[in-house]
């Protein structure tokens, strides 16, 4: 009998599969396409588990051991839907659906609701890392009951990805923390895209860099704290050659960047939440603004294309690239662990932020050296922000004004480096002791009558002179 099945055989399910035959579990498969499933079987014949491809839904259901887990790998929505439609007659009560795609969380507390009152557990995985990743050993985060969770534990720990020895893959909370942490996953990684992609433009377009110099310097960034996985693929995927035309692989890439929402959909809850995430809305709006193509090729016509080569002292200002990407970094990190968070306590889930840290140490895309040090932090003391605590506050005050540099010298050179920008103006905001909310609200006041506190009466509600003149005179 099979340990756990698996639906949908794409590319992340055909790799997943593949993944958890090798650490020994009999797995049943079942895919609208049987050949699919018959591929798989064939590929993992010399692995320790077995993996048994189904003709049908009634036979993949009976060939589980009781209670049966079932891992769905299929397009959120109507897809998953559908599969769970058709899997719930089937299954007996306490047997589990677990969606491992990319679900709004909304949708995951919904799927959670209904399989609760059919008698069913559903689990809400967030996995990230890629084919890559769901063969070697993803980043897995899970929600709902904690019941349903230690009922497919066991399987899901051993395809993880391990960091020293630990499986980067554990349960949250209930509902749809699980996807909600994954979708903030998401974010972080849009800024840290961003941050990247702006950096390639400054050596590009400043310094007037090849790809393979470009290539050459984010190599060397493995060397410091900006060690992670997306910069190391910077690095591969800028030495890349285009086999057709031998040029660089990038200089034949239409600049026009694809989403599939979970980053739009970290900004939309941030907002909600009342948390600052500017730096996942830059990149938003970056990729947004790239898929104009022709408005951006309408708009070099008529206000002239960004001058290149605007930058001078290419040596020292490298070095600068290298620390202001330090100080966005940890304010990308920042935003994004404040908005978990504002979640928490909005949803009642109890996050454990060091423990979100920690399963993102290894396996998923934004898996970097200073997660372990962002896991410490929080172990630490969770109640205050990251870049409050000693190590990053002290990195931020060492490479701020070098990320303030950076720029000031990419604007007056007509650069475009959105996500930098709000990483420097979140800083200087966030350190702002007299900000000038003050004017917002007495504008709030004057046209809404919203009210305001005074600052010698802390906690009372006033209108101002021009609504209140006889408290004034």
């Amino acid at each position: 009998m099979a340990h756990v099945g698996l639906v949908g055989i794409g590319v992340m399910g055909r790799e997943f599969a593949l993944n958890l035959a090798e650490q020994g579990h009999t797995v049943s498969l079942l895919d609208r396409n049987i050949e699919k499933s018959r591929e798989v079987v064939t590929a993992g014949s010399a692995l320790d588990g077995e993996l048994i491809a189904c003709a049908d839904a009634e036979t993949f259901v009976a060939g589980m051991a009781a209670p049966r887990s079932v891992l769905v790998l299929v397009p959120s929505g109507a897809p998953l839907d559908a599969v769970i439609e058709s899997l719930t007659p089937l299954l007996d009560p306490g047997d589990l659906i677990a969606d491992l795609g990319n679900s709004h969380f909304k949708e995951t507390e919904r799927r959670v609701r209904a399989c609760e009152a059919a008698g069913l557990q559903f689990l809400g995985m967030g996995i990230s890392g890629g084919a890559e990743g769901a063969r070697n050993g993803p980043s897995i985060m899970a929600g709902g009951s904690k019941d349903s969770w230690a009922q497919v534990k066991d399987p899901l720990q051993d395809a993880a990805a391990k960091f020293e020895g630990t499986p980067c893959c554990d349960w949250f909370g209930p509902g749809g923390a699980g996807h909600f942490i994954k979708m903030l996953h998401n974010g972080i990684e849009y800024a840290d895209m961003q941050m990247i992609a702006e950096a390639y433009g400054i050596m590009r377009d400043g310094w007037g860099m090849d790809a393979a110099a470009i290539g050459d310097v984010f190599a060397g960034w493995m060397d410091g704290p900006l060690n992670s996985y997306l910069v190391e693929v910077a690095a591969e995927v800028t030495h890349a050659s285009d086999p057709v035309t031998q040029k660089p692989m990038l200089d034949m890439i239409l600049d026009r960047a694809g989403q599939k929402g979970t980053g739009r959909w970290s900004v939309i809850e941030a907002l909600h939440l009342g948390a600052p995430a500017s730096m996942m809305q830059a990149a938003v709006e970056a990729r947004n603004i790239s898929a104009d193509l022709d408005g951006r090729r309408d708009g070099a016509m008529l206000f002239g294309a960004a001058p290149t080569g605007g930058l001078e002292e290419r040596e020292e200002g490298l070095k600068q690239l290298e620390s202001a990407m330090i100080a966005a970094k940890i304010c990308a990190y920042t935003q994004g662990f404040e908005v978990l968070r504002r979640a928490s306590d909005a949803f009642d889930w109890s996050l454990d932020l060091a423990a979100i840290a920690r399963v993102w140490r290894a396996g998923c895309i934004i898996r970097s050296v200073l997660l372990d040090d962002i896991s410490d932090a929080f172990d630490e003391d969770a109640t205050r922000k990251l870049s409050h605590a000693p190590k990053f506050s002290a990195l931020l005050d060492e490479n701020a004004g070098s990320l303030k540099t950076v720029v000031m010298q990419s604007v007056g050179a007509a650069l475009e480096t959105p996500a930098l920008y709000a990483a420097l103006s979140y800083h200087n905001a966030s350190r702002t002791q007299h900000s000038t909310a003050n004017m917002i609200q007495a504008l709030r006041d004057r046209f809404g009558a919203h009210r305001f506190e005074r600052v010698d009466a802390h906690g009372e509600q006033v209108n101002g002179p021009w609504h209140d003149p006889e408290r004034y005179a």
